[in-house]
C-alpha cells in the first residue's frame, strides 16, 4: 500500500491543503509533504492523529477491499451453445446473476430461438446488433432489426426467434438467463 499517496488522496478529498492538515494535526507542513511523498514514515500515534483530522480511522484507512471490476473482456466471458435451439449465449458480465440486471450476447443461427421463458417479475431489454428477430410475448409477435431495440415487462411467456439469424445484446432484470 502506498501510504503517502493514500494520505494525499484523502486530504484532497477532504478539501484540505497540506498546511491546513498540518495545523489540525499539530505537525509541520514539511512533515506532511514528506509523508505524502513517502520520504518519512509516521509513528502509529501520529498517523492516528492525522487520520482523525481526515475523518477516518486506522482500520478504515488500511482496509483494502478489492477493487470492483468495471471492464470485462473475452477472457471473462462464459459461453453456452444450445444445438437444439441453434443459439449461443455468451455471459459478458461474469456472475451477473448476483446483480440487478444480467446482460448477455445472444447469437441466433438461421432458424434459431431461445427457450420460452415463463412469466416473471422484471423487465427485458434487447438491442439488435446484426440481423433481425421476432419477439414473442404472450400471443403477440413483434419484430426488431439491426439498430433497433425492444423493451417489455416480463409478465407473459416470452422468447425470441430468427429466420435468417441475428446477434443481439439482451438484458434481463432481475437476472433469469
Amino acid at each position: 500500500m502506498d501510504i503517502g499517496l493514500k494520505l494525499k488522496e484523502l486530504r484532497i478529498l477532504k478539501g484540505l491543503t497540506q498546511e491546513e492538515l498540518a495545523d489540525r494535526a499539530e505537525l509541520s507542513k514539511g512533515f506532511i509533504s514528506q509523508l505524502e511523498r513517502n520520504l518519512t514514515s509516521p509513528s502509529i500515534a501520529t498517523l492516528t492523529d492525522i487520520l482523525q483530522c481526515l475523518g477516518t480511522s486506522l482500520g478504515e484507512f488500511f482496509n483494502e477491499t478489492p477493487e470492483e471490476q468495471i471492464v470485462f473482456g473475452k477472457a471473462d466471458y462464459f459461453e453456452k451453445y444450445e444445438a437444439d435451439l441453434k443459439n449461443t449465449i455468451k455471459w459478458i458480465i461474469p456472475n451477473a446473476q448476483k446483480n440487478v440486471m444480467e446482460p448477455i450476447l445472444l447469437t441466433l443461427e438461421a432458424g434459431g430461438s431461445t427457450y420460452p421463458d415463463t412469466p416473471h417479475e422484471g423487465e427485458e431489454f434487447g438491442y439488435v446488433l446484426q440481423g433481425s428477430v421476432a419477439i414473442h410475448i404472450g400471443s403477440k409477435t413483434y419484430r426488431a432489426k439491426k439498430g433497433e431495440s425492444f423493451y417489455f415487462t416480463a409478465d407473459k411467456q416470452h422468447y425470441l426467434t430468427s429466420k435468417a439469424g441475428a446477434t443481439l445484446i439482451w438484458v434481463s432484470s432481475p437476472p433469469s438467463f
